[in-house]
């Protein structure tokens, strides 16, 4: 009886709460994050050529739906595109590749683009993906679709876990983040991800929220 119980509290929490949850604590954040937001907007315009929201590929979002990621641009123009088109970073996305989709020393990145994304600064924009619904405050990676494609290759093991992680919305900050962020492989991370799926409840959510202001103040295993 008591399975059934805490089985429904934690669907009512999935389905209901933590939606009405996002919506006040984006707006919230929001209002709190405009000067850090305004700062961001007049640091990025004075370091280098270019909008102030990047250009970035689609994500896989809930269910495999793709989906336009907000975040302040922390690189050189069409960087994502130069990187596997431009025949100058065919190494570096080698390398990219190989490095569970993160590179250690990017040459891309603009030097406002090194203290934003060291504090994750460039990620309060998904707070609009937010209220759009098609991210969470709290939830696995979002990942892009060539990466899921090549790291379930070279992790085949991870297919299902992938399969789990898909079935909830991505969150801007989740169990991943605060456990190591991009000092871990694809394989634990996924791990780690599908975990939270299994286990997600409001006192998980509100402990991974308190603990993310640390990891963004830090830059505790930023890259």
């Amino acid at each position: 009886m008591s399975k059934v119980f805490f089985a429904f509290q934690g669907n009512i929490y999935r389905h209901y709460v933590k939606r009405i949850i996002d919506i006040v604590g984006a707006f919230i954040l929001l209002v709190l994050f405009l000067p850090v937001n305004l700062l961001s907007v007049i640091a990025i315009k004075l370091d280098s050529e270019g909008p102030v929201v990047a250009d970035v590929p689609e994500r896989v979002g809930e269910k495999g739906k793709k989906f336009k990621m907000f975040k302040f641009r922390s690189m050189v123009v069409n960087a994502h595109h130069l990187l596997r088109t431009d025949p100058k970073f065919q190494h570096l996305y080698e390398e990219y590749k190989k490095g569970s989709y993160k590179l250690r020393k990017d040459p891309r990145i603009t030097n406002v683009g090194k203290f934003i994304r060291k504090h994750s600064i460039d990620e309060i924009p998904q707070l609009l993906n937010v209220l759009k619904g098609d991210m969470s405050l709290v939830g696995p990676r979002a990942y892009y679709p060539d990466e899921l494609a090549n790291q379930q290759k070279k992790f085949p093991q991870t297919k299902k876990l992938v399969s789990k992680v898909l079935s909830v919305k991505p969150g801007i900050t989740g169990l991943w983040q605060v456990s190591g962020r991009s000092e871990i492989n694809f394989d634990k991370r996924i791990a780690i991800d599908a975990l939270y799926v299994d286990t997600v409840s409001l006192w998980l959510d509100i402990k991974i929220i308190l603990k993310t202001p640390f990891v963004m103040l830090s830059g505790q295993g930023a890259i």
